[in-house]
């Protein structure tokens, strides 16, 4: 491997302030409760962390192939308005990640719409802020949406269909929100197309290689091998296209394990231990606030997990972690995708704009469905 590769895999390392501030927090937590190695590995949900970095190598293969800007040429040409452009990749980000999980939408919208920016002079930091939502919105309408409603209805004796129908009043609220919301926030003139754009094409033998890939991944998701999965996908990219392991941000799966070891250690403080014991008698009132709170300072599905050590899987909780997916970014490991993928520094701030509200809009309507 060149000089060149090497320092272009450690630089992503060396500039992302957030993994810094995770790896020291994590030290400083280590300091107050020291455990063992094989501890800290056990923090880690290892199973998320294979299916992202599958899910990035197969997104960079595709994106490397060309066939993002092929689409996005494609979409632009049909839909000539930013409000209906967005109010098309708003609504498809939620329908897709209702069935696919919202991490996969994310890895199949946000690419798209970066192409856009390529091609036009798009919102389109706006635009993977409201994506981000959407996939929040949706994903709470079904069991397999997220990684929290799958824990939780792997600990109900809720059928899928009656699952759909306790959440299906929440996740129509929240999307009409948005889209109403998408409507105002976007403008309706057409869409100045960047002049002089060459088109280039895809390479029809590495995107079918993906697509074969993808189907090989979601196979061994759902035997739940999803380790074999990453293997033959990191595997084939290494013999035919070394280039899409050089160009992932691997920084990103640092980020993810960092944040597990860190909720981890948090939870085993000797001055949490007593406050996470005194759950279980907590009223049905406080319980929601909690997990939201809980969602807004160590992430949803951590959240999820440590409610349900102490109370039973019910609406509430579903209602309370999926609420908690908006506000602050790291409410959703979705939100911290998203933002990631989008590469701009702003845009933290940006969403946050619009996440806070919607955060206090979401436990609104969920506890007004509640009572």
């Amino acid at each position: 491997m060149s000089s060149n590769a090497v320092l272009g895999l450690l630089r992503p390392f060396m500039l992302d302030r957030f993994l810094h501030m995770l790896v020291l927090a994590g030290m400083l937590l280590f300091a107050m409760a020291p455990q063992p190695l094989a501890v800290l590995c056990d923090f880690v949900d290892w199973r998320t962390i294979v299916t992202l970095l599958g899910l990035m190598l197969l997104t960079k293969g595709v994106e490397i192939s060309g066939y993002f800007d092929f689409i996005g040429r494609q979409i632009i040409n049909t839909l000539r308005s930013e409000r209906w452009l967005a109010m098309f990749l708003v609504f498809s980000a939620a329908l897709l990640s209702s069935f696919l999980t919202n991490d996969v939408a994310l890895f199949i919208v946000i690419p798209l719409t970066l192409t856009l920016r390529k091609l036009s002079s798009l919102p389109v930091g706006r635009l993977i802020i409201f994506q981000a939502l959407a996939v929040n919105a949706g994903s709470l309408l079904t069991p397999i949406g997220n990684p929290q409603n799958i824990l939780l209805w792997s600990k109900s004796s809720l059928t899928f269909m009656e699952f759909v129908g306790l959440m299906a009043p929440f996740s129509l609220v929240m999307m009409l929100s948005l889209l109403v919301l998408t409507w105002f926030s976007f403008s309706a003139r057409s869409i100045s197309k960047t002049p002089n754009t060459q088109v280039y094409p895809y390479q029809t033998r590495l995107l079918m290689s993906c697509v074969a890939l993808y189907v090989v991944f979601l196979v061994c998701l759902n035997f739940d091998v999803p380790f074999y999965g990453m293997l033959v996908v990191f595997l084939c990219f290494l013999i035919m296209a070394r280039k899409v392991l050089l160009q992932i941000d691997w920084s990103l799966i640092f980020v993810f394990i960092a944040m597990f070891i860190d909720i981890g250690l948090l939870t085993q403080l000797p001055a949490v231990q007593p406050l996470l014991t005194r759950i279980a008698s907590l009223p049905d009132s406080s319980v929601y606030m909690l997990g939201i709170g809980l969602s807004q300072v160590i992430s949803n599905v951590p959240a999820t997990i440590l409610l349900l050590s102490y109370v039973p899987s019910s609406v509430l909780v579903a209602y309370a972690v999926n609420a908690g997916g908006f506000g602050l970014a790291i409410g959703s490991l979705a939100n911290l995708i998203a933002l990631r993928m989008a590469g701009e520094r702003m845009i933290w701030l940006k969403f946050h704009y619009y996440s806070l509200p919607f955060l206090a809009w979401a436990t609104l309507v969920g506890w007004g469905m509640l009572l």
